[in-house]
């Protein structure tokens, strides 16, 4: 029995260590290749076109076309399209009101979410390279330049951006969020010397307009599903450093744990549509690549019932067992605390990280019921994140 009950507590450990420390050494220690972002002249540069969905968006819509259109790359070969997935506020007329300097703009009659949104446009977009964005963050304006140009490289598909979370000041920060998004641009740093990111980022990525024109279902996760897809046509999808652009943290546990769920459970959908590509034997590396970011880490949380039961099975003759189900149960009742103050007042980072951590992994479980009833919720609702305005940076 104590042998049981130590696999089970140490089940989660193992996964936790392989998942976010042992991958990424993996990584670090196979990376090879690199990208080349270095720019010619404008005459070399690709058409891009710059699209982005937007839903009810009226406080920070101008805020986004202003960041756009202050972008250094040349005005005859940039599209820039908005589309509105049935906005029901001012967002259409302040859209429309840009049309005089250049922004296009699609309002599709019946909102249906945004890969919905994303297809419609589809057969709008002139550019040779598609740039999908989102509305609540900006991007830098230098940004756009060294996405576009690891396109000379021939085995390049698609483009990720490095996300930098941002926020306000201390007091309204999630720095939980601000660390897990650190971590995330170094390992898929890490993954682009290896055989590409297995998923780009939403808030802005690029990608060949003829892969960007590849069917994909209303439901599913089109920023996932460009890695997958750019892997599939034999190219891979990198991630450039030096085309940032700022995430304003979410102040709200509530709002971020609904987001995650929301997140996860269209990666569950978008991967369980596109499962070929956990074939090691025809994808290799990539495969194990994609089963280790993405299953590992949401099969984590269903390890620490099991766990919490082996340690309570264990804590009965071991010190450190007891020691250990003490922690976890203080930082639980540091989660449930920082739900119950959420949006009330400003918490302590040894509330907050806890609490971050917990309701990651909650939602995991939660996103994965939801993606096993066959709930589909392509309408999603986008993120409402504070207004940042337009940081000093994005002005240089």
């Amino acid at each position: 029995m104590t042998t049981i009950a130590l696999v089970l507590a140490f089940l989660p450990v193992f996964l936790v260590v392989y998942s976010y420390l042992v991958y990424p050494l993996i990584l670090f220690l196979l990376r090879k290749r690199s990208i080349s972002a270095a720019r010619t002249s404008d005459a070399d540069l690709p058409t891009i076109s710059i699209t982005v969905p937007v839903y009810n968006e009226e406080a920070q819509i101008a805020g986004l076309i202003e960041t756009l259109l202050d972008i250094d790359y040349p005005v005859d070969r940039r599209q820039i399209l908005i589309v509105s997935d049935a906005s029901s506020d001012g967002t259409d007329d302040i859209i429309k009101s840009y049309a005089d300097r250049g922004i296009e703009f699609l309002r599709v009659p019946t909102r249906g979410g945004k890969t919905a949104a994303e297809n419609a446009a589809s057969a709008l977009l002139r550019g040779s390279i598609v740039i999908n964005s989102d509305a609540t963050i900006r991007i830098r304006r230098d940004a756009v330049l060294p996405l576009v140009a690891v396109f000379a490289d021939p085995t390049v598909g698609a483009a990720s951006g490095r996300d930098m979370s941002i926020g306000k000041s201390n007091a309204d920060e999630n720095v939980g969020e601000a660390g897990y998004v650190g971590y995330e641009m170094g390992v898929r740093a890490l993954e682009t010397g290896v055989d590409g990111i297995v998923g780009a980022s939403g808030c802005f990525y690029a990608i060949r307009s003829e892969l960007h024109r590849c069917p994909l279902p209303d439901a599913l996760s089109r920023d996932f599903a460009a890695a997958l897809i750019t892997r599939q046509h034999g190219l891979r999808t990198v991630s450039v450093d030096q085309a940032i652009c700022y995430v304003p943290r979410t102040a709200s546990l509530r709002r971020e744990y609904k987001r995650k769920v929301r997140t996860i459970m269209r990666g569950i959908e978008t991967l369980y549509y596109m499962r070929a590509m956990l074939n090691i034997r025809r994808y290799g590396r990539f495969s194990w690549m994609l089963f280790s970011h993405k299953i590992c880490r949401w099969l984590v949380p269903w390890t620490v019932p099991t766990a919490l039961l082996g340690l309570a099975i264990v804590s009965s003759t071991q010190v450190w067992a007891r020691v250990v189900l003490l922690g976890a149960t203080l930082s639980l009742l540091a989660t449930v605390l920082a739900w119950v103050l959420d949006g009330r007042r400003a918490l302590p980072r040894w509330i907050v990280i806890p609490a971050y951590a917990w309701s990651g992994n909650i939602a995991a479980m939660h996103a994965l019921i939801k993606a096993a009833r066959g709930d589909q919720n392509p309408a999603w609702e986008p993120t409402r994140r504070e207004s940042i305005g337009t940081p000093p940076t994005v002005q240089q």
